[in-house]
Formats: C-alpha cells, sequence, structure tokens
C-alpha cells in the first residue's frame, strides 16, 4: 500500500465511472442503445477541479459513448474505457501524466477499484460502495455515487488545499 498523502498534496483525482459518476444503473432501450444518468452537481465539481490546474482522470471497466459525451462537456480528457486490471492502467497513466502515484487520489466504489486505491496516496468511496471498498479508503462520501460523490470528494480535496473559493469564483 502506498503511503497516504494530506489531501492537500493531491494533484490527479481518479474517479470510477459505474457507481461512482453514475448511481451504478445502466439504462438500456428496446433498440440496445444505452444511457447513463449523471449529477450535475458533479460536473460542476469537475469544472471546478480543472479550474483549479489539477488533473483528472476516469478508469472505468465498461465502454460506451455516453461517458465520452458527458466527459468532453466537461473537458477532460483522461477516459480509459474497456479497461482491463485498474492498477496496471493507472501506473501508465501517472507515467505518461509524470504524477506520482503519493500526489493521486482515487474514488472508488466496487472490487475492481481496490487495488487502484491501495496503490494511491489518498484512496476515497463513495457511501454506497461496498465493504472492501471502504476499508481501503481514507475517506468516504456522506452521499452515495451517482448522486453527488464526486461534487462531494471534490470539494474536500480543493478545501484542503485551500483552492476550493477562487475555483468557484471562476464560475461565479
Amino acid at each position: 500500500m502506498q503511503a497516504l498523502s494530506s489531501p492537500a498534496d493531491i494533484q490527479l483525482l481518479i474517479l470510477d465511472a459505474d457507481g461512482v459518476l453514475t448511481d451504478g444503473g445502466i439504462y438500456v432501450d428496446d433498440a440496445g442503445c444505452e444511457t447513463k444518468r449523471f449529477n450535475v452537481r458533479d460536473g460542476f465539481a469537475i469544472r471546478a477541479w480543472l479550474q483549479a490546474k489539477k488533473e483528472i482522470a476516469v478508469i472505468t471497466g465498461r465502454g460506451g459513448m455516453a461517458l465520452r459525451h458527458r466527459l468532453d462537456g466537461l473537458g477532460v480528457k483522461n477516459l480509459i474505457s474497456a479497461s482491463g486490471p485498474k492498477k496496471k492502467v493507472l501506473e501508465e497513466l501517472l507515467k505518461n501524466l509524470n504524477i506520482s502515484a503519493s500526489h493521486t487520489a482515487a474514488l472508488g466504489d466496487d472490487l475492481p477499484d481496490v487495488p487502484m486505491l491501495k496503490m494511491v496516496g489518498y484512496p476515497m468511496a463513495v457511501a454506497d460502495a461496498v465493504d472492501e471498498v471502504k476499508a481501503a479508503a481514507k475517506w468516504h462520501s456522506t452521499k452515495n455515487g451517482g448522486h453527488g460523490a464526486v461534487r462531494e470528494a471534490v470539494e474536500f480535496l480543493l478545501k484542503s488545499s485551500g483552492e476550493w473559493d477562487s475555483a468557484v469564483e471562476a464560475w461565479g
């Protein structure tokens, strides 16, 4: 396990998609088209994170364009979908971004996230995460995935570094 960092030291935030950015539900219509529901407050928080000149990435085991469209609208460039083992993907991402794992936080909800959480300096879990994720996490949201947990995590991290107010003011 990575030595735990202060939340104020975080430069990269990794998010899982299903169960973190969404409530984990997958909507499939009669034509087989898949859609997802995203929380607008999570979107604002992602923009505030980027406004603070920090990096963000989404690593998810699933594919699909709904997530890509949402992230494009928010300005998120780093999406690794249909990723396979997340720890290996995260190692490559850290190398490409030249950011250490100790300056990285990850927010997860389910078992595929555990190796990634154990690797980063600040592991985080959504309120409705499975027990193993909660056990690996240093911080837990009070909100469930897809219902403002990302907003809560970003606000916590940016307030810890004293950057929340200036990131929010940029949108006012």
